[in-house]
């Protein structure tokens, strides 16, 4: 290998091995999407997403488009990730201390009340269109951590875990949210068969089991019943990442991993850069032909775009700043107000996230749905939000910096 090839291949792996590669690779996935989907080819792009798949075992049926295979099944991957790492905040993380954690979640808390507020504001009187109010109460994990680390070593690490926390403590509000609102009644054969699957994963973990495979099994059996009970199958990622311990094998060696820290390891790779942006090439290929300032000025795309951009930064920025006045909380270590406003406006990147929600609230069974795309709305205010998001953190600390020199 050639000294150019070698720098060629050195920087590569920088890139791979870096926090900024995923939010890099989504966003240009998302970019290929749009095109695809407004190019000669969106014909095809269709078709694939439209393509049936059927799974067969008896009498026993999954049968659903690609899309839906995607969106059920692949997510479920992605959650029960996001489950991991909520489990590892819960015992050894922000979530472990109250008094850590309070600011964080308080600021999720008001970043997911805020734009669900805005957003049924303006489509108030519209019952179909409220469907989507969650929409922009999501934050994108991956994406916003993503434009955080294209600052790179200028950032307070108290503020990425600031940012880490919220957006983990905004999965949790949006798997509620799933589970309550945008969650079919489920019959009472697959909710006892999920209930069972669960009941045996409480007895593997209390057991002190610490294979993954056979979590790993029932934690399918577990996807399959949720999917069948018509509760939203992504749920049971989170159940079965609750299930896995994080604890080592007994007589293991105490820096050993867990299988709970194992598992988060092994798939953060894979679902960074396999599930979410193959659900984002899926779901953010809106077509833009005939495109009016009308359909951005309406109020389901309007309280998507707003609720991101300027609900969410309302939200954290309202809470934090009444708890750091009443002393019960303090900003992230050596993170400024400005910089602290910055990864507030981040917050506002929904994409993924938002997408999924979206998919759910205006699914195609739906007889009657929005006379406007919703995904418009939500690529409009992730962009606005990480752009501004970037440059506001950009400026901070180059003031910081400034404020440094002698």
């Amino acid at each position: 290998m050639s000294e150019s090839e070698q720098r060629t291949s050195s920087r590569a792996k920088r890139f791979w091995n870096s926090g900024h590669a995923p939010g890099v690779v989504l966003c240009a996935v998302a970019a290929l999407a749009l095109a695809v989907a407004n190019s000669p080819w969106a014909g095809a792009y269709q078709a694939i997403l439209e393509f049936p798949i059927a799974v067969r075992a008896g009498s026993f049926e999954i049968a659903k488009p690609s899309l839906l295979w995607i969106n059920d099944g692949l997510m479920a991957i992605f959650f029960f990730l996001v489950g991991l790492e909520l489990k590892r905040e819960l015992f050894a993380g922000e979530l472990s201390n109250p008094r850590r954690a309070l600011l964080p979640v308080a600021a999720a808390a008001g970043g997911m009340a805020a734009p669900a507020l805005i957003y049924a504001a303006l489509n108030a009187g519209d019952a179909v269109a409220l469907r989507g109010w969650a929409i922009p109460a999501a934050t994108d994990i991956a994406f916003a951590v993503g434009v955080l680390a294209l600052l790179g070593d200028r950032v307070p690490r108290g503020l990425k875990v600031f940012l880490l926390t919220v957006a983990i403590a905004d999965d949790v509000g949006s798997i509620l949210i799933v589970a309550l609102f945008y969650s079919a009644a489920p019959p009472v054969p697959a909710l006892v068969a999920a209930g069972l699957a669960l009941g045996a994963l409480v007895l593997l973990s209390r057991a002190g089991v610490t294979r993954v495979s056979p979590y790993l099994l029932i934690g399918l059996v577990l996807w399959v019943a949720v999917l069948k009970s018509g509760v939203h199958a992504t749920l049971a990622g989170v159940l079965l990442a609750m299930s896995v311990p994080f604890r080592t094998t007994p007589g293991a060696p105490s820096s050993s991993p867990s299988p709970s820290q194992m598992l988060e390891r092994d798939l953060h790779a894979p679902v960074s850069f396999g599930v979410l942006p193959l659900f984002a090439f899926a779901n953010a290929g809106v077509p833009l032909q005939g495109l009016a300032w009308s359909d951005l000025a309406h109020p389901v795309s309007m309280g998507i775009t707003l609720g991101l951009f300027l609900g969410k930064q309302a939200g954290v920025m309202a809470v934090a700043a009444v708890l750091v006045r009443l002393r019960v909380a303090s900003l992230p270590q050596g993170a400024s107000w400005l910089s602290f406003y910055g990864v507030a406006v981040l917050t506002g990147i929904g994409f993924t996230m938002s997408l999924f929600i979206g998919s759910l609230a205006f699914h195609e069974g739906l007889q009657v749905k929005p006379l406007v795309d919703e995904r418009l709305g939500i690529l409009l205010g992730s962009m606005l939000s990480a752009v501004t998001g970037y440059l506001i953190l950009r400026a901070a600390f180059k003031t910081s910096a400034c404020a440094l020199r002698p």
